[in-house]
C-alpha cells in the first residue's frame, strides 16, 4: 500500500478492505484533530455523507477519533460534499470532513477534507496525516477526560445550504415556466436540490431520488446522462441535470436530449463572463482533460485555457494562484470562485439556468459555441503502475499514434488516483481514427502491464 494513503480526492477504496476500514477511520479522526487543535481554544470539526450505508460506520468512527482528541464534532448527516465546505467556512469551523466515494458503486466509500476555508487540504497536509496514521507508536497526546469532545447533530444544515446557493441566482429573477429533469443519483443531493428548483419557481421532475443504501450512481446520475436524455424528450422539459454522488458534478442535457459535458459548459460560461468583462485575465483553468476545442475557443477570443493535473483540487489551486474566477473539468466539476471555494453541481446548474433565463434562449442554442473534437476515453485494468516511460513497448506505440495524428489531436495516459485503472484519452479530427488509437494503445497497455 502507497504510503500516502490519500489519492487525487482523498481516501478511497472498498469498504471493510484496507484502507476503508473503521480502524483506518478512527485514527484518521485521532490524526486530523490533534494535527488542526491550535491552542486551547474550542475546536470545531463539520462532517458530512452520502447515502451509501457504509457511511454510518466511517461517520461513527471519525466522530470518535475526533472527539477522542478533544474536537467537538458537528454532525450534519446526509449532505453534498460542496455544503461541507459552504458550511465549515459558515460555521468558523476547523475542518470540514466528507464521507463519500463520489461517482463510485455503493461498495467503495471515500474520506475527505475541508480546511476552514473551505479548500481541500494539500498533498503535504495529507501526508502528515498518513503518517500519523500509519506509525506504529504514535503518540496521539490525548486531552485529559473532562477535555473530550462532545458530538451534535447540525439540525438547520439543509435549510442553510439551500438559502446559500439560492443566493447565487440574481435577486428577481426566477424560473417560472422552465421544467427541468433533475436525476440526484440516488445520492447527496436528493432531499436539497428539489426544493432548490421548485423555489425559485421551477416544476422539477425527480429521478434518482429515492436512495436506499446500495443504489446509489447505480444506473442513475452523471455516469448515465442517456437516462436524463430520454426523460427530457419525453417530458419536453428545457433542461435535464444529472448530479453524481455527492452533488459536486455536473453534466447537462439540452432540450433536445442531447447531452453537453463540462467543457460545453465551461464555454457558455466563460463566453457569458468575457462579455460584460467579469473574467479577470481571460483565463479559464481546466485540466489535461479537456477537450482541445475549448483551448481553440478561449484562444479565439483572446483568452487562454491554462491546464492542470486531473482533479477539482489542482484545478482550484492554479485558479487560487492565478486569481482566476473560473475553472472545472470535462467530467463535470464546475468551480466558481465567486460563490463557491470547490466543485458545485447545483450551482453550475443555476449558473447555467441564469444564462439561459437572461438571454431566453433555449440550451441547444448556447451550445452552438462549442463543437468537441472527437474523443475516446477507455479505462484498462493493470496489475501495477509502472512509469510508462518504463514500458518500451508503451513508448514505440505512443510515438506510432502520435506520428499518426500528425499534431492535429492529442494522446493522454494517466494512472487513475483511486484505482488501478490506465485512463487512456485519444483526441483528434478523425473520429474513426481516433476510436482505432484508443484500442491499439488500450491492447498493448493491457499487454504489457500485467
Amino acid at each position: 500500500m502507497n504510503r500516502r494513503l490519500f489519492g487525487t480526492d482523498g481516501l478511497r477504496g472498498q469498504v471493510n478492505i484496507y484502507p476503508m476500514t473503521p480502524e483506518i477511520a478512527l485514527r484518521l479522526g485521532l490524526a486530523a484533530g490533534k494535527l488542526f487543535k491550535n491552542g486551547s481554544r474550542a475546536h470545531r470539526v463539520v462532517i458530512g455523507k452520502d447515502t451509501r450505508l457504509s457511511g454510518y460506520i466511517f461517520e461513527n468512527a471519525l466522530a470518535s477519533g475526533f472527539c477522542a482528541s478533544g474536537m467537538e464534532v458537528h454532525l450534519v448527516g446526509v449532505m453534498p460534499t460542496p455544503a461541507i465546505s459552504f458550511l465549515t467556512r459558515n460555521m468558523r469551523a476547523d475542518l470540514g470532513v466528507v464521507i463519500s466515494a463520489s461517482h463510485n458503486p455503493f461498495m467503495d466509500n471515500g474520506i475527505k477534507f475541508f480546511d476552514r476555508e473551505g479548500f481541500k487540504l494539500p498533498d503535504e497536509m495529507e501526508d502528515k496525516i498518513a503518517d500519523m496514521i500509519l506509525a506504529k507508536d504514535g503518540d496521539w497526546d490525548y486531552p485529559a477526560p473532562e477535555r473530550v469532545g462532545r458530538a451534535f447533530k447540525l439540525e438547520d444544515a439543509p435549510g442553510r445550504y439551500i438559502v446559500y446557493i439560492k443566493n447565487s441566482f440574481p435577486n428577481g429573477l426566477t424560473l417560472d415556466g422552465y421544467r427541468i429533469v433533475l436525476d440526484c443519483a440516488n445520492g447527496a443531493t436528493y432531499r436539497v436540490a428539489p426544493y432548490i428548483f421548485e423555489e425559485l419557481g421551477a416544476e422539477v421532475i425527480r429521478i434518482g431520488s429515492q436512495p436506499n443504501g446500495t443504489n446509489i450512481n447505480d444506473k442513475c446520475g452523471s455516469q448515465y446522462p442517456e437516462i436524463v436524455a430520454r426523460r427530457v424528450v419525453e417530458e419536453q422539459a428545457n433542461i435535464g441535470l444529472a448530479l453524481d454522488g455527492d452533488g459536486d458534478r455536473l453534466i447537462v442535457v439540452d432540450e433536445t436530449g442531447r447531452v453537453l459535458d463540462g467543457d460545453q459548459i465551461m464555454a457558455i460560461c466563460a463566453q457569458e463572463l468575457m462579455e460584460r468583462d467579469a473574467l479577470p485575465g481571460r483565463l479559464l483553468v481546466s485540466t489535461v482533460m479537456s477537450n482541445m476545442a475549448l483551448e481553440i475557443f478561449m484562444r479565439e477570443r483572446g483568452g487562454e485555457l491554462l491546464r492542470t493535473p486531473v482533479g477539482d483540487r489542482y484545478v482550484v489551486e492554479t485558479m487560487r494562484r492565478e486569481n482566476a474566477v473560473l475553472g472545472g473539468e470535462q467530467s463535470g466539476h464546475l468551480i466558481f470562485r465567486e460563490f463557491s471555494t470547490t466543485g458545485d453541481g447545483l450551482l453550475a446548474a443555476l449558473q447555467l439556468l441564469r444564462i439561459m433565463r437572461l438571454r431566453e434562449r433555449p440550451l441547444s442554442e448556447l451550445a452552438t459555441l462549442l463543437e468537441p473534437f472527437p474523443q475516446k476515453l477507455l479505462n484498462v485494468h493493470v496489475q501495477n503502475k509502472r512509469p510508462f516511460e518504463e514500458v518500451p513497448e508503451v513508448q514505440k506505440a505512443l510515438r506510432q499514434v502520435e506520428a499518426d495524428l500528425g499534431g492535429r489531436g492529442r494522446v493522454l495516459l494517466r494512472y487513475s488516483g483511486t484505482e488501478a485503472v490506465v485512463r487512456v484519452m485519444v483526441e483528434g479530427q478523425d473520429s474513426d481514427k481516433v476510436e482505432k488509437h484508443a484500442q491499439f494503445l488500450a491492447e498493448v497497455i493491457a499487454k504489457h502491464l500485467r
